[in-house]
């Protein structure tokens, strides 16, 4: 089944954010993930805790957990934080 990662997150940092995401979609090939949807968020209902969502499509959780797990990703960890406040939600 398709597994999503969900991403709520607000820029801190755009300088460190662009570099973030240009590495980050580079490490999502060898998973099979791609970039859905991402953008501004507006709120149907209730508040909103980030300004912007992501979500990231893989074809399974395994995939989607192996690719947040694997060394390529999590070395780029620390410009995410430098980046941007998130928070990533597994479906």
């Amino acid at each position: 089944m398709k597994t999503l990662i969900i991403v709520d997150l607000t820029p801190v940092n755009k300088t460190s954010l662009t570099e973030y995401s240009a590495l980050a979609a580079d490490t999502l090939k060898l998973f099979n993930g791609e970039f859905i949807a991402k953008g501004a968020t507006e709120s149907l209902h209730g508040e909103l805790t980030h300004s912007m969502k992501a979500v990231i499509e893989f074809p399974d959780k395994k995939s989607a957990t192996d690719w947040y797990n694997s060394a390529e990703y999590q070395a780029i960890i620390p410009l995410r934080e430098e980046g941007m406040k998130s928070q990533f939600h597994l479906v």
